[in-house]
């Protein structure tokens, strides 16, 4: 592929943003961190795609709480397509579970809904929006636990949510996000609770696949962007470190699994100047190599969440078609690999 230096180069589009524009910064400290994805990120991402949401009437929405370790719940919101069947019932949709970034240590559900409102209408997917315990108040592996829980309560509850795991039932989310939906699939495929109703595909968004100290000598692109821009390589110990998690443990370190054969099909996508890049790449060659069908989309010249920090940027748009088109192709695979009905 195109040597991995030159994907760090600003794209003409991201330079020409002014530096106040380019100096958002992700915090180490969890209040700080939290307050950014409130009032930055959340309130741009409802600017943006606030005033396109679909029609109410097009989806419902329901929300509920689903019990976990420790005795306490966690929130998790499902939006789903309104039938559209003539009996107007009986219509099912295919499933996709979406688990936020932050870190690990920041951000929360709703913060992405207005995204995933769109994704649910124009793609007539069901959607389930995890909302799992952070650190450093739930330290490591309690919030892969969560998500974990409520990838088993999506598959548990298909016919109250009218969805049809073999229509597709796919793992996704961004960042810390994008790790868990990782962690899920590998979970998943090793779990005789998921064998009748497998995962068919998994999108990740610039995930972390492998803990900083697991690795050193081939995250090159930690060192290079070790200031930045948005996240920066120097910041990965300090959010690590707050979730105690164990470098070499494969539910935060997916890289590290001891084979990925077997795993669902995946689409990964990568931003270029983002610390997360080589990891990403690594991990995508990794699927395919254990025979894994794979998609692998690289954005030079971004730093990572640029897609969501910078919406208006054609590479963001071109990020957006290529989420879309990720799920399509999950589907239709998935579609394809379905029985025939008989007459």
């Amino acid at each position: 592929m195109t040597d991995r230096g030159s994907l760090g180069v600003e794209c003409p589009e991201f330079a020409a943003l002014t530096e106040s524009e380019k100096s958002l910064v992700i915090p180490t400290d969890p209040t700080a961190a939290r307050e950014l994805f409130k009032n930055r990120y959340a309130v741009g991402v409802e600017a943006h795609f606030g005033p396109t949401l679909p029609a109410d009437s097009s989806y419902r929405i329901e929300d509920h709480h689903i019990p976990v370790e420790g005795d306490e719940n966690i929130f998790i919101r499902c939006l789903i397509p309104t039938c559209t069947s003539s009996s107007g019932q009986g219509q099912t949709f295919p499933l996709l579970v979406w688990y936020h970034g932050g870190a690990w240590i920041s951000g929360f559900a709703l913060m992405d809904d207005y995204i995933l409102r769109h994704i649910c209408v124009e793609l007539q997917v069901v959607i389930i929006n995890v909302d799992y315990r952070l650190a450093p108040e739930y330290t490591f592996p309690i919030g892969v636990n969560d998500c974990y829980a409520g990838l088993k309560w999506a598959a548990s509850n298909d016919a109250l949510l009218s969805a049809d795991l073999s229509k597709g039932f796919i793992v996704s989310g961004f960042s810390a996000g994008g790790s868990l939906a990782a962690v899920m699939a590998l979970r998943a495929r090793d779990d005789p609770f998921f064998k009748a109703r497998p995962l068919t595909g998994q999108i990740l968004h610039s995930p972390l696949t492998i803990h900083p100290d697991a690795y050193k000598s081939s995250l090159k692109s930690v060192e290079e962007f070790w200031e930045g821009p948005v996240l920066f390589g120097k910041s990965f110990r300090s959010y690590c470190e707050l979730t105690k998690a164990v470098p070499t443990d494969t539910n935060f370190s997916p890289l590290l699994a001891t084979t990925h054969a077997g795993l669902p099909p995946l689409c990964m996508q990568v931003a270029g100047m983002d610390p997360l890049r080589d990891e990403d790449i690594l991990y995508e060659q990794a699927l395919r190599a254990a025979g894994v069908k794979t998609k692998l989309h690289v954005y030079p010249g971004v730093p990572h969440a640029f897609q969501w920090i910078f919406p208006t940027l054609s590479v963001s748009r071109q990020f957006e078609k290529d989420f879309r088109d990720g799920i399509r192709w999950i589907l239709e695979m998935s579609a394809s690999s379905k029985p025939s009905s008989r007459p």
